[in-house]
């Protein structure tokens, strides 16, 4: 592969995309697609194009974010990880930002395609992003109530594609979970955060907790999502574990990767919950993708 090429597919961090269709995967299942049986084929042909444009809009989205995530922090990435491709002088400034632009116009554009609710939320999606890069990801509270929020909309983005926002209080899971990984990173260079390591594992407790209530009071499929949610638990709180026990930079990355990945199961598990176990299977397939991709490209 090009080098250059490789640059700007290194700057959307491809490994961490399979997570965001997970979202738009659980999104459309809280919004009872799935389980419409009932639909007749041409509804169906056009609930699977909907469903496509949907994921595509949001790996667009989340493409866009990390890439432009990487254009405000050039001055930072200089001395902190200089061998990003910024940094580098592998990609431009100027072409990097052109190409964080437009693939955000892109995924907000596509939405449309699906209907008004799903463009206007993708557009929300989209300006929350550049709220976090440009100015919340450096408070401490802020930042991460954002970078959730950006994965609660990304949910929605999913509830959408019928027109309205079923279980929209669903979006507080990623809301939270994300808070908690993005508390975890904030020692992944320097290390000695066991503070936030303690609050984040409160918080994923917080979001297991919440879903298994969730389940039991909405009468939803509890003991189809329980292995998921036990896979769950052990794929966050083993690395989160050995991070506070050696709060190094190095295992306070694994725990953040580890974290990021495993929103593919947290979204599983809610796949699960308001449709069939397949489809949760079917959603968890893409781990092993976005883990053979963590191997060719970083994920931090």
């Amino acid at each position: 592969m090009n080098p250059v090429t490789k640059g700007y597919l290194r700057l959307t961090r491809p490994a961490n995309l399979p997570t965001s269709a997970a979202d738009i995967l659980a999104g459309i299942a809280i919004s009872g697609v799935f389980m419409h049986s009932s639909l007749g084929e041409s509804s169906s042909a056009n609930n699977i194009e909907d469903i496509l444009l949907l994921i595509m809009s949001s790996v667009l989205l989340y493409a866009a974010g990390v890439v432009l995530n990487d254009v405000f922090d050039y001055k930072i990435d200089k001395t902190e990880r200089p061998e990003r491709p910024i940094p580098s002088g592998l990609v431009p400034l100027r072409s990097a930002a052109i190409f964080g632009g437009v693939l955000m116009a892109l995924g907000a554009g596509i939405a449309f395609l699906v209907n008004p609710l799903s463009g206007l939320t993708a557009t929300a999606l989209g300006l929350v992003i550049l709220l976090y890069d440009s100015l919340a990801k450096h408070h401490g509270f802020f930042g991460p109530l954002t970078m959730g929020t950006c994965r609660g909309i990304n949910l929605l983005l999913g509830i959408s594609i019928l027109g309205t926002f079923n279980y929209w209080w669903c979006a507080f899971i990623p809301i939270v979970y994300i808070a908690a990984i993005t508390l975890i990173s904030r020692g992944e260079v320097y290390g000695n955060n066991k503070k936030h390591i303690l609050f984040a594992a409160i918080l994923y407790a917080s979001v297991i907790l919440g879903i298994m209530l969730l389940f039991v009071s909405a009468d939803l499929n509890v003991l189809q999502t329980l292995p998921f949610l036990v896979l769950f638990a052990i794929l966050v709180y083993r690395p989160l574990v050995k991070a506070y026990k050696i709060n190094s930079p190095e295992n306070i990355k694994n725990a953040v990767v580890a974290g990021v990945l495993s929103i593919i199961v947290l979204d599983a598990t809610l796949v699960v919950g308001f449709s069939y176990w397949w489809v949760g299977l079917l959603t968890l397939l893409l781990l092993p993708l976005s883990k053979f991709l963590s191997k060719l490209f970083a994920v931090t």
